[in-house]
């Protein structure tokens, strides 16, 4: 299922619109790195905020899906909007043939959804409206760990030390991604499985309260009772109350995992943030002297 030199690229917008300027960079990235690249026939479409119709969106994607020419299907960027085109597509042809699906944020519905119904992995990294001509060294590291995760590298990861940290070694397969999705699809046919796993959440922008909130149902749905262990990405730009809730993102994950004995690991640097390096989801990982080793 890995990439070679030659393979083409399929890159889609199943979310939020995005300004067709910001993927030409992209697409320079793959090629440089010997891939062809195809855009979807919808992929500049506005639609209000959204990339088009969600009718468009289906159409574009299922396209790549249903092509044994594409080996990966990129989507441009996250937002808002994936959860409306799942159910739509028939994703047995993009688990027969073993072909990756890459991004993040918004992007955890097809993670979840293709690893709960499918259980083929796919890749949680960066995506074209992170990648620009002119790269930070952040942005560097974002980039060659997506192309190592699709062409098939091992990938090694340390995790710097925090005190929040509860370091210990652990493996499982790894699962994941951005935690208001997460708690969005639960009872749903996409939600995640998360007993014996590995678990990766991430989140940007949001209340305090709310982070609270999504904890409290993880808890109580039962998806941190039995993990391997968990791993928390960048916690960015959350927002407070004028009255403060009183502790971080960081401490309200920590209170209610309090009760589990398995390995909890803060500031691993993915998620909206830079560097945001790549991980292949659904594949099994390893937790060791404090880095995360996914072997390919």
């Amino acid at each position: 299922m890995y990439l070679k030199k030659g393979d083409t690229v399929a890159i889609v917008s199943p979310a939020r619109a995005i300004d067709s300027e910001k993927i030409q960079p992209a697409v320079h990235f793959f090629e440089k790195h010997g891939l062809q690249v195809v855009l979807g026939k919808h992929i500049h479409n506005v639609h209000h905020q959204m990339a088009g119709t969600d009718a468009e969106k289906v159409e574009d994607i299922q396209a790549f899906i249903n092509d044994p020419n594409v080996r990966a299907i990129v989507s441009t960027r996250g937002g808002y909007g994936c959860v409306r085109v799942i159910d739509q597509l028939d994703l047995t042809p993009l688990a027969k043939q073993k072909k990756w699906f890459v991004g993040y944020s918004d992007v955890t519905v097809f993670h979840s959804h293709i690893h709960q119904n499918h259980g083929t992995p796919t890749i949680h990294g960066t995506m074209p409206m992170n990648i620009s001509n002119d790269p930070s060294l952040e942005e560097q590291e974002s980039n060659t760990t997506l192309i190592a995760a699709l062409m098939g590298a091992d990938l090694r990861y340390a995790i710097a030390s925090n005190p929040l940290s509860k370091e210990g070694d652990a493996s499982g397969i790894l699962v994941g991604g951005n935690l208001s999705m997460l708690y969005s699809m639960c009872g749903s046919a996409s939600d995640i499985d998360t007993r014996g796993k590995i678990l990766f959440i991430e989140d940007l922008d949001e209340y305090l309260y709310h982070i609270d909130r999504m904890m409290m149902n993880m808890k109580r749905t039962g998806k941190l009772e039995h993990l391997a262990a968990l791993v928390v990405g960048g916690m960015s730009d959350m927002n407070d109350n004028a009255i403060p809730y009183g502790k971080t993102a960081e401490e309200i994950i920590l209170e209610h995992t309090a009760g589990f004995d398995y390995p909890i690991y803060f500031g691993f640097q993915a998620g909206h943030q830079k560097p945001n390096v790549a991980m292949r989801f659904g594949m099994k990982a390893v937790l060791k002297d404090n880095q995360l080793f996914l072997q390919a």
